[in-house]
């Protein structure tokens, strides 16, 4: 039998209590659409480029753990750098850990119900090289990793092959396999600043091989980094008109071209067993570049007007310059290296504390805003809305 009603007050009980119990579910379903959308939002902007920040932390962490590390230098400057707490540090590699697994967690859902937006991303000339960012930033973490030995611990061989050598290897065969056979994206119409990841993902691993005592492969893999970082570098040492194709917003990657060098001097070092003759040219070759760049703000003038994920750029190659002086001031010894090691090791971590507190100043600009106010992004989007004829005019090859 049915309730009767017998009062206006009981009346309005009955009212609030159904539109508190609609109005609950359809707050679940408003909550529920916001966290759909946002999550839709994030995986669509997101892409491979993201992982300069973990890159950045990796060279950090490996500068540091280098810093912390036993050392044959007795220079008073090296001995107070070395008295900082081994916490500090841990706390570096564990943030830098933290920010890989998530970007590469967002990444595999961007592949997984995304792909066709990954796959434009393999198919552009800008945004295939940052599909090494990801094997970079982890085989970083490995080396400054404070919990294991390269050279004992059989997880280091493991994510060395599965999450490194074995995706470069794939991408070598994808990139320099095109830039010598038949078809439009030849070297010297895609070739680009970023082209330079591709040598540095080989470099890293063959510096991260040595360590563990495969010499072969370090040696092969070496080889395969210097070789093609030699025609890329003349290639865009020439300013031919296919290679100018970058936006003013992402000219911060022109740091990568003393970044390559200065990864070259420290993975020949860990071949060779000493800073020799080798490293010093290449360590030299990186300085000269830095200060050409150095020498020319206005280059970058239009990207610093407005803050993106492009300016993670700066941080990583300077800190391998760090780490590479920090090489060659234990082998020359005297105050001028270690002045000039003092320089760059304080100038990387200034660079690193500043991208940091603008990150979290600006984390909506990173994921949130519009495709406009993300070079990358706007990139692939132009390509992807690019016109059936201009595809037929402009066929991918791979």
């Amino acid at each position: 039998m049915a309730a009767v009603v017998t009062s206006h007050t009981e009346l309005q009980f009955v009212v609030d209590t159904a539109e508190a119990s609609g109005g609950g579910r359809m707050s679940s379903t408003i909550v529920a659409k916001g966290i759909k959308e946002s999550l839709t939002s994030t995986l669509t902007k997101f892409h491979a480029g993201y992982f300069r920040v973990s890159l950045s932390l990796g060279g950090q962490a490996l500068l540091w753990k280098t810093l912390r590390g036993p050392t044959d230098d007795t220079h008073t400057l090296r001995r107070t750098l070395h008295l900082f707490h081994p916490t500090a540090f841990t706390v570096l590699w564990s943030l830098s850990f933290f920010a890989l697994v998530l970007l590469s967690i967002l990444y595999l859902l961007r592949c997984l119900f995304y792909f066709k937006m990954v796959k434009e991303e393999f198919f552009h000339h800008v945004g295939v090289n940052y599909l090494f960012a990801p094997s970079i930033s982890w085989l970083l973490l490995l080396q400054s990793s404070p919990f294991f030995n390269p050279q004992t611990h059989y997880s280091y061989t493991v994510i060395w092959w599965v999450l490194a050598v074995l995706p470069i290897a794939v991408l070598d065969v994808k990139i320099y396999g095109q830039w010598f056979t038949k078809g439009k994206k030849f070297l010297s119409a895609v070739a680009n600043p970023t082209s330079q990841l591709s040598v540095i993902g080989n470099l890293v691993g063959a510096q991260a091989a040595a360590e563990m005592g495969w010499k072969e492969s370090a040696i092969g893999l070496f080889s395969l980094g210097m070789v093609h970082y030699l025609v890329l570098f003349v290639t865009l040492y020439q300013r031919l008109s296919g290679t100018d194709q970058l936006p003013s917003m992402l000219r911060p990657v022109f740091f990568l071209f003393f970044a390559a060098p200065s990864i070259a001097s420290l993975a020949w070092q860990s071949i060779a067993g000493s800073f020799d003759t080798a490293s010093k040219m290449l360590f030299f070759l990186s300085l000269f570049l830095f200060m050409s760049l150095v020498c020319r703000p206005t280059l970058f003038k239009v990207s610093m007007k407005k803050f993106n994920v492009a300016w993670w750029a700066y941080s990583f190659p300077l800190s391998v310059l760090a780490l590479a002086s920090m090489e060659y001031a234990e082998e020359v010894k005297g105050d001028i290296p270690h002045l000039l090691m003092l320089l760059l090791l304080t100038f990387s971590v200034f660079v690193s504390i500043c991208l940091v507190v603008f990150t979290l100043l600006n984390s909506k600009i990173l994921l949130f805003l519009p495709h406009c106010f993300d070079p990358i992004s706007s990139l692939i989007s132009r390509a992807m809305c690019s016109t059936p004829q201009q595809n037929q005019q402009r066929p991918q090859t791979v």
